[in-house]
């Protein structure tokens, strides 16, 4: 079963990888990036279920929270506005 979501996963982050370096526009290359970061959080997930170890949990933890920081940043620099605004 898990395997089937590691198929679906890899798929979704192949349609990003492809967004990002084919995305008409600065922001809809953002909006790639942040999905990627969202599809790796589900990896890993799911590799912390089939493990049984919490380790990889907390490392998607750690990673959506700079996903998240980093989307925002890019997002006030894509808008012009310095990060202090």
């Amino acid at each position: 079963m898990t395997t089937l979501f590691y198929i679906g996963l890899c798929v979704c982050c192949f349609l990003c990888l492809y967004r990002i370096g084919r995305g008409p526009s600065a922001p809809d290359r953002t909006v790639a990036i942040d999905i990627l970061g969202i599809v790796i959080v589900g990896f890993c997930a799911i590799l912390g279920m089939a493990t049984k170890k919490d380790f990889y949990l907390n490392v998607a933890i750690a990673w959506a929270l700079l996903s998240f920081i980093g989307t925002i940043a890019l997002a006030k620099f894509l808008e012009g506005r310095s990060f202090d605004d």
